[in-house]
C-alpha cells in the first residue's frame, strides 16, 4: 500500500559539491531523510518502471536510510531497484553498475571521507543516467522543492531483506540484492594487466592497503588479495563498520600517519595505499617517497599508455582549478588539452561523456578515469601497480624521473576547519572586493601578476559557474587560492592552496612546507587569516 505522509520543511537541505551532508542525528530526525528522497523523485522525469542503483558506504544509519530511500524510490515509480549485499556500495561501484545496467540514475548514501557513528555525519547524493553525481541544474531544483514539499509517498511494507542476494517483490516493482564486489572486479580486470600485477607480487613485491574499515574493505581484498595474489593481510582493516572503527576515513598524512612511518622506514613495503570512506578517494606512499595526490595524477596520466585500458593514449586531462598545475604540463608533453574546472567531480562528467577528457582528478586525493564518472581509489591504486609493474622501477624512482622531466610544483593545501561562518564568508569577501588592488602588488620578492575569482564556462552544455575561488598569480609562477568547502557538516572550511614551480633537479628536493614557507607566511597576511577565523595556523596540512 502506498501511503501520502502530509510533511512540512526543513531549512538548510541544501546540497553541496557532493550532496547533501549533516550530523547523523539531524538524518534521524522523523520525516528529514524522506523530505529529501522525496525532494528527488519529485525533481525526475520519465522514470516509471525505470531501474535506480542504490547502496552507502555502510556508515552509522546506513542500514535504516536504505529502508526509506527503497520504499520511497518504489512508491514514486521505479520498477527495479539494485541494491548492494548490506546495503552497501562504494561510489565508484555504484557508478559502473548505473553505467552497466543503464540504469536511470542511483541514490548513494555517504559522506565519503567524513567520520561516522552516531555523533559522526551522514550524506546523500543522486547520480544521474552516465554514473556521475547530478549537475548543478538538478540540485539547485532539489534544494528549492526541499523548500516547498508537503507531502512524500512510501510504501508501507515490511523492511527488506538486503543481507540475501537474490530478488523479491515489493509493492508494483522489484528489489534485486547483488554482490556489491564482484561487476566492479570485472570492470578492474579488463582496465589492467591483472597477470603482469600478478607476476609483481609473485617477486616479492609488497603492499600494505589500509581500507580504514570503510567500505573498500571487501573490494581490496577480493582483488587485491584473492585475483592479484598479494597475500593474506595485505589489506588492513578489511571490514567495514558503522564508525568506522573509530577511524577518520580520510586517507590523508594525518589520519594515515601509521602508513607513511611504515613506508619510510628501510624494509617497509614498497607500497603503502589507502583509501576513504565510500572508496572514492585514495593516498600513494612508496617506500621513501609520498606522492602528493597532485603529483600522482600528472604521473597516472603521463603512465596510462602502459595498462591495457589506456594503450591507446588518453584524449585530453582534467583537474580542479585548486589542484596544482603539474598535470598541465604533462598534458603539453602529451600534446593534449587540459582543462580546469571547478571542485566537484560533477563537472568532469560533461568531458568524459563528450570524449575530450579521459584522465581526471583532484587535489583532495580523487582522481578516476572515464571507466566510470566517479573518482575511484582502487583504480589509483590499481594503476599505480600496472604502472610499477611496467616499468619496473619504484614508486620513488617513478616520482623522481617524473620531476626531472617536468619539473616539480611543490604544492601545499592548508585547511582552517569548523571556523564561524560569518568570519570564513567575511574573509573571502574581503578578498573578493579587493581584486582590482591585487595586480602589480609587491610583496617582497614577490609581485602579484593577476587575481580574480575563478569561473567556468562549460565547453560541452555552455553552463557557467562562478565564484568558484579567488587565486592570486605571482609573476614568478607560483600561486595562491582561497576556498571554502562545500563538504563539512558544521560550520566553515577555509581551504588555502599554496603552490610554486621548481624547473631544476637541484632544487627538487626540499621539504614542501620549507619550499613554501615564503608563500605560506603571505597567504596569512594578505587574506588577514587569524583575524577573520580567529586561527594562528591550519587545523590540517597536506
Amino acid at each position: 500500500m502506498i501511503a501520502a505522509i502530509a510533511t512540512t520543511p526543513f531549512e538548510g537541505q541544501k546540497p553541496g559539491t557532493s550532496g547533501l551532508r549533516k550530523k547523523t542525528p539531524v538524518f534521524q530526525q522523523p520525516r528529514y531523510l524522506e523530505n529529501f528522497v522525496q525532494a528527488i523523485m519529485d525533481c525526475l522525469e520519465g522514470f516509471e518502471g525505470a531501474t535506480l542503483v542504490v547502496g552507502g558506504d555502510g556508515r552509522y544509519f546506513n542500514r535504516e536510510a536504505i529502508q526509506i530511500v527503497l520504499k520511497i524510490a518504489l512508491a514514486n515509480g521505479f520498477g527495479r531497484i539494485l541494491v548492494g549485499q548490506g546495503g552497501v556500495l562504494s561510489t565508484p561501484a555504484a557508478s559502473n553498475l548505473i553505467r552497466k545496467n543503464r540504469a536511470f540514475g542511483g541514490i548513494v548514501l555517504s559522506a565519503s571521507h567524513n567520520p561516522g557513528g552516531p555523533d559522526g555525519d551522514f550524506g546523500i547524493k543522486y547520480n544521474v543516467g552516465n554514473g556521475g553525481p547530478a549537475p548543478e541544474k538538478l540540485t539547485d531544483a532539489i534544494y528549492e522543492r526541499t523548500k516547498t514539499i508537503a507531502h512524500y509517498k512510501i510504501l508501507e511494507a515490511p523492511d527488506v531483506d538486503v543481507d540475501t542476494l537474490g530478488t523479491v517483490r515489493l509493492g508494483g516493482g522489484e528489489i534485486e540484492v547483488i554482490d556489491p564486489v564482484s561487476d566492479y572486479a570485472e570492470l578492474m580486470r579488463g582496465l589492467f594487466d591483472f597477470e603482469r600485477i600478478a607476476a609483481l607480487f609473485r617477486s616479492g613485491f609488497r603492499l600494505r592497503f589500509d581500507a580504514m574499515s570503510a567500505v573498500t574493505g571487501p573490494y581490496a581484498i577480493r582483488i587485491f588479495e584473492e585475483l592479484l595474489g598479494a597475500g593474506a593481510g595485505t589489506v588492513m582493516n578489511g571490514t567495514p563498520l558503522p564508525d568506522f572503527g573509530g577511524h577518520h576515513p580520510d586517507p590523508n598524512l594525518v589520519h594515515c600517519k601509521h602508513l607513511l612511518d611504515l613506508a619510510m622506514t628501510p624494509d617497509g613495503p614498497d607500497l603503502c595505499a589507502a583509501s576513504d570512506g565510500d572508496g572514492d578517494r585514495n593516498l600513494i606512499i612508496g617506500r621513501g617517497q609520498f606522492a602528493t595526490p597532485s603529483d600522482s595524477l600528472a604521473i597516472l596520466a603521463a603512465n596510462a599508455r602502459l595498462a591495457p585500458g589506456y594503450a591507446g593514449g588518453i584524449a585530453g586531462i582534467a583537474r580542479s582549478m585548486p589542484t596544482s598545475r603539474a598535470a598541465d604540463r604533462v598534458a603539453q608533453g602529451l600534446g593534449v588539452k587540459l582543462y580546469e574546472t571547478p571542485t566537484g567531480w560533477k563537472f568532469f562528467g560533461n568531458l568524459l561523456d563528450a570524449g575530450l577528457a579521459t584522465i581526471c582528478g583532484e587535489e583532495s586525493a580523487g582522481t578516476g578515469s572515464n571507466h566510470v564518472r566517479e573518482k575511484d581509489g582502487l583504480w589509483a591504486v590499481l594503476l599505480w601497480l600496472n604502472i610499477l609493474a611496467a616499468r619496473g622501477e619504484s614508486v620513488k624512482a617513478v616520482v623522481v624521473s617524473h620531476w626531472a622531466r617536468y619539473g616539480r610544483n611543490y604544492y601545499s593545501r592548508h585547511d582552517y576547519e569548523e571556523v564561524a561562518s560569518d568570519g570564513a564568508n567575511a574573509l573571502v569577501k574581503a578578498l573578493r572586493e579587493g581584486l582590482p588592488a591585487f595586480k602589480g602588488k609587491r610583496f617582497g620578492g614577490l609581485a602579484i601578476a593577476s587575481a580574480d575569482d575563478f569561473s567556468y564556462h562549460d565547453p560541452v552544455d555552455g553552463s557557467d559557474s562562478t565564484h568558484q575561488g579567488v587565486r592570486l598569480h605571482f609573476e614568478d609562477g607560483a600561486r595562491i587560492v582561497y576556498r571554502l568547502s562545500g563538504t563539512g557538516t558544521e560550520g566553515a572550511t577555509l581551504r588555502v592552496y599554496i603552490e610554486r614551480f621548481e624547473p631544476d633537479p637541484a632544487g627538487q628536493n626540499l621539504e614542501t612546507q620549507e619550499a613554501l614557507a615564503e608563500l605560506i607566511a603571505l597567504s596569512r597576511e594578505i587574506a588577514q587569516i587569524e583575524r577573520y577565523t580567529g586561527r594562528a595556523a591550519p587545523s590540517v596540512i597536506t
